[in-house]
C-alpha cells in the first residue's frame, strides 16, 4: 500500500459506542460505509471485554473487507491481528512504535500532540501520524490540551508523512482544519451522535470540494 492510499483523503471514521445515540458500533460501521468513508478505526475506550471487542472487530473486518476499507484498530495489536486488520493506531503510552513494528506488520499510525513526538514517530518508521487534539475534546478521558492551529501548520510544513487532523473537530470548523492543509480529517461525535449519519457525511464531505 503506497502513501498515498494510507490516508484516503476525506473523512477518517471513528467508532464511539458510548457517544452513538444507543447505536451499536457495527451499526455506526455500516452507516460511515453505506456514506462513502474510505477508512474507519475501532476505538472503544468503555469496559468491554477484550473477546467482546474481538467480536466486533471482526464483524466490522467483514464488512470493511467487502467495501474496500481500509480497517485500523486503536491500541489492541492482538485483536488487530486475529481480526485481520489493516492496521493499528497507537497512543503516546500504548506500545513504542519500535517494538510494535516486530510484531505486526500493517500500517501503523501513531497520535502525536507536539513537533517533538511527530519527529521521533517518523524517525521510527510510523506510517502516518495522528495530529491534536486540534481543539478541546470529551471523548477520550486524560487527553491532553488542544495543540490548535500551530502545531498543524508545522507538520503540514515540516512533516513528509500522511497525517489525520484529529481532535474536537465539528462541521462548523472542519472548514478551517482543511483550509490549513489537511487532507484527512477525523471526526468523532460529530458523526457518531447524528441522527442522520449520511446526511452529516456528505455536510461534512462537501468541505473538502470547497476549499
Amino acid at each position: 500500500m503506497t502513501n498515498k492510499s494510507i490516508l484516503p483523503e476525506g473523512i477518517y471514521g471513528i467508532t464511539a459506542e458510548k457517544y452513538s445515540l444507543g447505536r451499536s458500533n457495527l451499526e455506526v460501521v455500516k452507516a460511515m460505509i453505506e456514506c462513502g468513508i474510505k477508512i474507519i478505526q475501532y476505538r472503544e475506550k468503555e469496559n468491554k471485554t477484550l473477546g467482546k471487542k474481538l467480536e466486533e472487530c471482526l464483524k466490522i473486518r467483514e464488512l470493511t473487507r467487502k467495501n474496500n476499507i481500509i480497517f485500523i484498530v486503536n491500541d489492541h495489536i492482538d485483536i488487530a491481528q486475529l481480526a485481520g486488520a489493516d492496521g493499528i493506531h497507537l497512543g503516546q503510552n500504548d506500545i513504542p512504535l519500535k517494538e510494535a513494528k516486530k510484531i505486526f506488520k500493517g500500517i501503523i499510525g501513531v497520535s502525536t500532540h507536539s513537533p517533538d513526538q511527530a519527529r521521533k514517530a517518523v524517525e521510527d518508521g510510523a506510517d502516518y501520524i495522528g495530529v491534536g487534539p486540534i481543539y478541546s475534546t470529551n471523548t477520550k478521558r486524560n487527553v491532553c490540551s488542544a495543540v490548535g492551529m500551530e502545531y498543524l501548520e508545522y507538520v503540514v510544513a515540516k512533516i513528509k508523512i500522511p497525517f489525520v487532523a484529529i481532535g474536537g473537530i465539528k462541521e462548523h470548523n472542519i472548514k478551517e482544519v482543511i483550509s490549513r492543509g489537511a487532507k484527512t480529517v477525523a471526526l468523532v461525535t460529530e458523526i457518531t451522535q447524528s441522527k442522520d449519519i449520511p446526511e452529516m457525511v456528505i455536510k461534512l464531505q462537501n468541505h473538502f470540494h470547497r476549499v
